[in-house]
């Protein structure tokens, strides 16, 4: 909280744009907004559309902090997912910006902040823990007249899971961190196991696992391509004065190959990966307690740049662009030569975003 106090303090239009950091403002085609959770003065949190050029089309208040954002594939419905150990599921109108739903996690029950829906629409799976043990679950809903009811569960893949992302198959790819907590304090550092687990959509059956050989980096994010190749991001959790590489690569049926970095470069980001975007040629990455991001070459994963970004948050790509945002406000578009231009708006952004349109 001390950092994002601090970043608050600043004024974005004023002091970034001194620092010769802001561009023009981008024209927004037509329905192409950014959706997101936000941050207001006092702590009080929402979800926030913008358009392109930074302008505000809608906050929705939230009873807590959100997280991750799940856009219907075809309708104008999101699903806002409470940050970890999450207590709520909000569904609401992305165009609207009208609230349809807000739906308690069940008894015994967290949400971990992330979820996806099935190419049809009709399901949502959640990630999800048991409170006492942290024991991982997909949560199974199915999404009727606007509403979502729970109908299965799948388990058996381990603990902590974080990110879920579709498959072009249409199966499912989750981060699973391997921590347990109680609430957001680890409590099995010495013992756990991190994996990139596959899973069948139709029963929640392990397709396939794979596990990093260092232990102690907890797999957390995701971005998958349209050929099904998978990118993660760690959070290391072992020796602090160690920089082991934070994002790898994977197919299936293949071993989990790290990006290309030397240990100084891994240090700019903290321990931390949050968002991923990929692009044809491009792959980019924020980390919000290294105030930077990442670029590296899609096919060689050879490191092009790490760029200051203050709280980098969400990171979507569209049409061979890549759009990051920041804590500060700040939205930066890398075009397909991997150029940015970089503007700033009021609103601050928390955490991860969808790029609708």
């Amino acid at each position: 909280m001390q950092r994002r106090q601090f970043l608050k303090g600043l004024s974005a239009a004023g002091v970034l744009c001194s620092l010769g950091l802001a561009g023009c403002a981008l024209p927004a085609g037509p329905r192409r907004y950014l959706v997101g959770g936000g941050r207001r003065d006092g702590n009080r949190y929402v979800v926030q559309a913008l358009n392109l050029d930074g302008s505000l089309r809608y906050e929705l208040p939230l009873p807590a902090r959100g997280h991750g954002m799940a856009a219907h594939p075809f309708l104008p419905l999101a699903v806002c997912h409470a940050r970890r150990p999450g207590a709520y599921l909000a569904l609401f109108n992305h165009e609207q910006g009208t609230l349809l739903q807000l739906r308690d996690a069940d008894p015994e029950r967290h949400y971990y902040g992330h979820g996806v829906f099935s190419a049809d629409g009709r399901l949502l799976y959640t990630t999800e823990g048991v409170r006492s043990t942290s024991e991982g679950i997909i949560g199974v809903y199915e999404l009727e007249e606007e509403r979502l009811t729970k109908v299965d569960e799948f388990s058996g893949f381990g603990l902590g899971p974080h990110e879920i992302c579709r498959l072009p198959d249409g199966n499912l790819v989750v981060g699973v961190g391997g921590v347990h907590t109680q609430g957001r304090e680890p409590l099995n550092l010495d013992t756990m196991h991190p994996s990139l687990c596959y899973l069948r959509a139709a029963n929640g059956d392990i397709l396939e696992q794979r596990s990093l050989v260092d232990k102690h980096l907890s797999i957390r994010h995701l971005a998958v391509t349209h050929d099904g190749e998978v990118f993660t991001g760690q959070q290391y959790r072992g020796n602090p004065e160690d920089y082991p590489p934070l994002i790898v690569r994977h197919r299936r049926g293949q071993a989990l190959q790290p990006l290309g970095g030397e240990p100084l470069d891994w240090a700019r980001f903290n321990h931390y990966i949050a968002s991923i975007a990929v692009t044809n040629d491009h792959i980019a990455a924020t980390s919000p307690p290294g105030n930077c991001y990442g670029l590296w070459h899609r096919h060689s994963g050879e490191l092009i740049r790490i760029a200051p970004l203050p709280d980098a948050s969400g990171a979507s790509a569209s049409n061979g662009d890549i759009w990051l945002g920041s804590g500060m406000g700040g939205i930066s578009q890398l075009n397909a030569q991997g150029e940015e231009t970089r503007f700033y708006s009021p609103w601050q952004w928390d955490n991860h975003w969808s790029l609708i349109g």
